[in-house]
């Protein structure tokens, strides 16, 4: 059955509005999932889903409709409220009217490594740009990596545009985060996968290097690149040459380069 709320008092509107915020995700367990497309990636994967808050619009439109229709077979609580009221608990520009409250899934290191036997696992260091870490994300589900690995000091996980960001690969791929370095490095040793840091200083060119067997392939900060620790564990560093004008390359796209070409090799292995 579906519930309407028109007031902005409501317990619930109020608790979805929070979730805007950090501290209210942690002390929750929860985060929002807006737009259709997202909403049908994050059912399709099979996530719970906790509460569906949509408008009378995005009720009119089929795919939202066919999507809210499952939910209420899975006995999700359905919660339909007005356009002023939703435009208060969106996170968007241009709200879709739909908007998922779902509990965050805590992936293990173990989820990432049991994915296949030579796991490549992206590595984030410092990402602090939601775009950047959600774009990271989606080429290394793209790349066909074995997860993905956000240490402390990273952006969240689950802020509105980082989810965003992900288009959907969230839902599809192991990510770890808020893991520390050093825990990070005592890991990959005990599983046998080499470390590998992107870095402009004495690198070797990133088609150059080996990247067909296991390895964790580290991704630094916009500004200061790969931490010291981590430099200083790395069986080898490589960076993406710059053959025109650019000053540098976003680590996104530096990203989806190296990632893709780890695929390549593997692929050409096989």
């Amino acid at each position: 059955m579906t519930e309407s709320i028109a007031s902005a008092g409501n317990q619930l509107v109020k608790t979805v509005a929070s979730l805007r915020q950090k501290k209210y995700r942690d002390e929750l367990g929860l985060f929002t999932v807006e737009g259709v497309r997202l909403a049908e990636e994050t059912v399709a994967a099979g996530w719970l889903v906790d509460t569906c808050v949509f408008t009378a619009a995005a009720e009119a439109d089929p795919r939202a409709a066919k999507l809210i229709g499952v939910l209420q077979e899975r006995q999700c609580r359905l919660v339909r409220v007005p356009d002023h009221l939703y435009a208060k608990i969106s996170d968007t520009r241009e709200p879709q009217g739909i908007m998922l409250v779902t509990p965050k899934r805590a992936a293990a290191f173990d989820d990432i490594l049991s994915r296949m036997a030579k796991p490549i696992i992206a590595v984030l260091d410092g990402v602090q740009d939601p775009g950047n870490a959600g774009t990271v994300i989606r080429a290394a589900d793209a790349a066909g990596c074995s997860g993905v690995v956000m240490l402390k000091g990273c952006v969240d996980l689950y802020a509105g545009k980082t989810v965003r960001a992900t288009m959907g690969s969230l839902f599809h791929l192991p990510v770890v985060a808020g893991m520390a370095s050093e825990e990070l490095i005592r890991l990959l040793a005990a599983a046998g996968i080499p470390l590998i840091a992107t870095d402009l200083s004495g690198a070797t060119v990133y088609s150059a290097a080996d990247l067909s067997g296991p390895a964790a392939i580290v991704f630094g900060n916009e500004g200061a690149g790969v931490g010291a620790e981590l430099l200083a564990c790395a069986a080898e560093r490589i960076v993406v040459p710059i053959y025109g004008k650019a000053e540098s390359l976003n680590v996104a796209t530096a990203a989806a380069v190296i990632l893709y070409e780890a695929a390549r090799q593997r692929l050409s292995t096989l």
